[in-house]
């Protein structure tokens, strides 16, 4: 299926080339694909002993504020399932769409108006529950739209509803994610966020997946017997979803990122994280279960901002004058896919070192980019500074616009 778009960085064609061949991998891709794209690129370089004082920062960090794949369940903005797991439960079943329709959009959030009160934002409850007004901007813009629009009676997390144009056309979606009144910019890239849920959304209500993210996982690990892993499913999105296949060639080579099928599969492992977490995982309920070390952090802008922050990347001095100049990167250049890789490495590396420092912590790059990625959006409103080791400025984010992330 052909997603369309009349975006410079949306390649019909590119997304139509076939995945990387399905098996069940010993190593991530990703991983493979970052350190070669690091090398071959030669732009930015890992500082090994940031990278140590770093790790010693977020261990003391996640100690002191008990973070956990629990600590998803208490995001104000999120919708948490019912424990125990009950498939049964409608709540489960919305919760997995929801997280499913998330995660197909999360993607393109920055801002040319970045820190004014006109930039795109939703208009929405704080939290669930909540008798305070707020605007959300960033991913929150996204996460606040859906839940207004669930509030509002629309079913827009239902692949039945939003794959149809006839049940859920295009006015009503430009509705779901209609700005603040202060806002005088649209969501990024409505053209590409509307071709993706009509593309996922048909899909999902192939006779496979029978209309939900719930039977897709269902349908996963029939084909795996119930022994399905987090990377197993993560190779299961790409090959079945064209617009998650985050991958190009580079040198001759096919890489890959995977940003939001990892994404995804991390959310839906910490969602359904059980409270013991001794009890099998119920949607990776097989001998190793998630095996969720398995999966690499996320890349994204948002977190190479935070690692050079904390001088784990080493910029030269004409990134440093783009990125201050608020320069577009294509995607695919050299240098954004440098910054996509070196995150990657980078995190590999800090998790090394949680491993050969003897942390008792699940030392898993997911949890790593999860609490980073709250610490760069907390450093960016001045909620939080980093102490204790040294720190350069806050550079602006890399500014690209793509549907990968």
């Amino acid at each position: 299926m052909t997603v369309p778009s009349t975006s410079p960085v949306f390649d019909e064609k590119h997304i139509e080339e076939p995945s990387i061949p399905s098996k069940i991998h010993a190593i991530n891709p990703v991983v493979s694909s970052a350190e070669f794209i690091l090398e071959k690129t030669n732009i930015i370089k890992i500082n090994n002993d940031a990278v140590k004082k770093a790790t010693q920062y977020i261990l003391q960090k996640l100690a002191s504020e008990s973070y956990t794949p629990r600590t998803w369940r208490t995001h104000p903005l999120h919708i948490c399932p019912p424990e125990p797991y009950d498939p049964e439960d409608i709540l489960t079943g919305a919760c997995l769409n929801w997280l499913f329709l998330i995660s197909s959009l999360n993607f393109s959030f920055w801002s040319e108006k970045e820190g004014q009160l006109d930039r795109y934002g939703v208009e929405w409850w704080t939290s669930w529950g909540s008798e305070t007004m707020t605007v959300h901007t960033g991913y929150w813009s996204l996460v606040a739209a859906l839940n207004r629009a669930l509030e509002e009676g629309i079913p827009i997390i239902d692949p039945k509803f939003y794959s149809s144009e006839t049940l859920c056309p295009d006015s009503l979606i430009a509705h779901v994610f209609r700005a603040a009144p202060q806002s005088t910019e649209s969501i990024p890239l409505f053209n590409e966020r509307l071709a993706i849920m009509r593309e996922v959304g048909a899909i999902l209500c192939s006779d496979d997946f029978g209309g939900s993210y719930l039977g897709f996982l269902e349908a996963f690990q029939r084909r795996h017997e119930n022994q399905g892993t987090a990377l197993d499913l993560v190779q299961f999105v790409t090959d079945s979803f064209p617009s998650f296949r985050d991958e190009r060639m580079f040198n001759g080579r096919r890489v890959c990122f995977w940003k939001r099928p990892q994404i995804l599969v991390a959310e839906t492992w910490a969602a359904f994280y059980p409270e013991n977490p001794y009890t099998p995982h119920p949607i990776f309920p097989g001998l190793d279960g998630a095996h969720i070390s398995a999966l690499t952090m996320f890349a994204d802008y948002r977190v190479p901002q935070i690692l050079h922050h904390m001088r784990i990347l080493a910029y030269p001095p004409s990134l440093v004058h783009k990125l201050r100049a608020g320069t577009r990167f294509a995607a695919g250049s050299r240098e954004e896919m440098s910054l996509r890789a070196a995150s990657i490495v980078a995190v590999e590396r800090i998790r090394s070192e949680m491993i050969r420092c003897g942390s008792d912590w699940e030392a898993s790059c997911v949890l790593i980019d999860f609490y980073l990625w709250d610490l760069a959006k907390k450093v960016q409103k001045g909620e939080e500074c980093v102490e204790g080791i040294e720190t350069g400025d806050v550079l602006p984010a890399h500014r690209t616009r793509s549907i990968w992330y």
